[in-house]
């Protein structure tokens, strides 16, 4: 009975929880018709003018100065605005909050219950929407977090982002995806298998890339190099063999998922994009050879500039980390830049991806001037966060873009963002799937 009554209220809480806070979600009229001074469809070279989308029963119906506006319609006219697609992140980890207390999350870690990790990764995902991200792929959480999170939000239990999952990544023994290394030999009375994402040799590959199928994967993620982080290996080493890999990508894609390979070193990329994996994320040393087996296989380029951007302002601040740590950051921050420059050079094609969880979430929107800092053109930033992330995740048929009949995902940033990108980090208005759950300043009038 004590059981059952605990069931209840942790169900109860979760349910209550995500109607507290400063997200405002209206249901959808049967017909609203969006007006700003620009729009960006999410695949255009330029924004038009004036920018008009009209959305009926959470599909766009209509887009553009001739769009065809309803008597009965209601009008919510944002002004000297942009109306844009709503953002794409293809590199989150929402069940991870941040902290920049190394030793203290360490530690967190290990005392906090699947509960409380739970209710914690519901403000990040309401964090994540608000900041104009109406679809995520998260990649890497452990205790199916991402799962129940992904079906809370589906439910409409939970505020937040659209949801494609990972489950557990799938890497080596002592590898990046290994969570248990750099603690004590015995500590959790087990080695890590398969079921907890690392395995070791082609068939316990597949059978843990069938387990995360089972279990609820949208995507598959691996860790095909050493990373940052993690502990026990250096950073730009392969992790998996080419073997292993192959039977990843191969297993993946027979159950219609796809692929991702957290990677740092060019050698691991190689190995990957002769796979067959779908993107290579981070891509701190990758060289001219990777980068153009990349841009010849369609494999997408996902450099998650945030994530260096969290680290070095904890290096600025002199807050710990490990010796071993602080080296990698360095040497990834040292070469991250020119990588991303020369894939911009070649045509390789770049998706937009963050690494919330290792800077705080919500200020996802950052990468987009990341990306302009580094030589790529605003409205090519644009699309990195909507039209290609939805290439890169398989949704182009249903997002990305404003065009009739996909789903009415929309936000809205003040003036123009090709003027001056940084006004994406300044979302006002968010509609996802036809609900507006922000809407900080638009005077509604009916039509």
């Amino acid at each position: 009975m004590m059981r059952k009554w605990r069931g209840l209220f942790f169900t109860v809480a979760v349910l209550f929880f995500p109607i507290r806070g400063n997200a405002q979600q209206s249901p959808p009229a049967k017909t609203v018709v969006l007006k700003a001074a620009w729009l960006f469809d999410g695949k255009s070279d330029a924004l038009v003018s004036p920018g008009i989308v009209v959305v009926t029963n959470g599909k766009i119906a209509s887009v553009g100065a001739r769009a065809n506006l309803p008597a009965d319609a209601t009008v919510i006219d944002l002004g000297q605005a942009t109306l844009l697609p709503g953002f794409m992140d293809a590199h989150t980890h929402l069940t991870d909050t941040f902290t920049d207390d190394w030793k203290q999350d360490a530690l967190k870690r290990l005392q906090e219950t699947v509960a409380e990790r739970a209710l914690d990764s519901t403000v990040n995902a309401r964090k994540t929407l608000l900041a104009g991200f109406t679809t995520v792929r998260d990649v890497g959480s452990s205790d199916y977090l991402d799962v129940g999170l992904r079906n809370a939000i589906r439910k409409g239990e939970v505020v937040g982002p659209r949801m494609l999952v990972s489950t557990y990544a799938i890497g080596s023994t002592g590898g990046h995806c290994d969570d248990a290394a750099g603690f004590r030999p015995g500590l959790f009375g087990h080695e890590s298998g398969p079921g907890e994402g690392v395995a070791n040799g082609a068939d316990q590959i597949r059978y843990a890339v069938r387990l995360a199928h089972k279990y609820g994967a949208d995507v598959i993620k691996t860790c095909a190099s050493g990373g940052v982080l993690s502990l026990t290996d250096d950073v730009d080493t392969p992790q998996l063999t080419q073997d292993e890999l192959n039977a990843l990508v191969d297993e993946a894609h027979a159950l219609r998922r796809k692929a991702a390979a957290h990677c740092h070193g060019a050698e691991a990329a190689k190995r990957a994009v002769r796979a067959g994996i779908d993107s290579i994320e981070h891509g701190s040393f990758l060289d001219n050879e990777a980068l153009d087996m990349m841009k010849a296989h369609g494999t997408f380029f996902v450099p998650t500039l945030m994530a260096l951007v969290g680290l070095q302002e904890r290096i600025a601040r002199g807050l710990y980390l490990p010796p071993a740590v602080l080296a990698k950051a360095n040497a990834a921050g040292a070469a991250l830049h020119t990588t991303f420059q020369t894939a911009l050079a070649k045509g390789v094609k770049i998706g937009l991806g963050t690494d919330a969880g290792v800077y705080p979430h919500g200020r996802n929107p950052e990468e987009f001037h990341q990306m302009t800092d580094l030589g790529m053109k605003p409205i090519d930033a644009l699309k990195a966060g909507t039209s290609v992330d939805a290439e890169l995740l398989g949704l182009a048929a249903t997002l990305g873009t404003l065009e009739p009949s996909k789903i009415a995902d929309i936000v809205a940033v003040p003036g123009n963002p090709t003027e001056n990108i940084r006004q994406t980090e300044n979302v006002f208005f968010v509609m996802k799937e036809g609900v507006i759950y922000r809407n900080d300043r638009a005077e509604e009038a009916p039509r």
